[in-house]
């Protein structure tokens, strides 16, 4: 397993887990994150959106342009049908290697 497939990883997952609730836009995925892990998760701009558009592009979520609640035109994502299959797979993934690293952690 190679570091950045974990990055990745990890950044798909957050990212979809957000959507799950409701569609947002990339700021708005960057503080759901950060507020929900009570400030020990920031998502870096050079990181985030280039991720958005690869989803984006293999169809797992969807943009379009709105207008937020302060008036600024931004690109907001909702999941598609793919996205909620590909954030079942994650979840499960991730779950999984949670596991394995508490109980190696655990072991030693």
């Amino acid at each position: 397993m190679r570091r950045g497939d974990n990055l990745q990883g990890a950044l798909e997952l957050l990212v979809l887990k957000t959507l799950e609730k409701s569609p947002n836009h990339g700021f708005g995925i960057t503080l759901h994150v950060q507020e929900v892990s009570a400030g020990l998760l920031h998502l870096e701009e050079g990181s985030l959106y280039p991720a958005l558009h690869r989803l984006e592009r293999e169809s797992v979520i969807q943009g379009e342009w709105r207008n937020t609640e302060n008036g600024r035109r931004a690109r907001f994502y909702k999941l598609t049908a793919s996205g909620k299959r590909r954030l079942a797979e994650a979840e499960s993934n991730w779950t999984t290697i949670a596991l394995g690293v508490r109980r190696v952690l655990r072991s030693v």
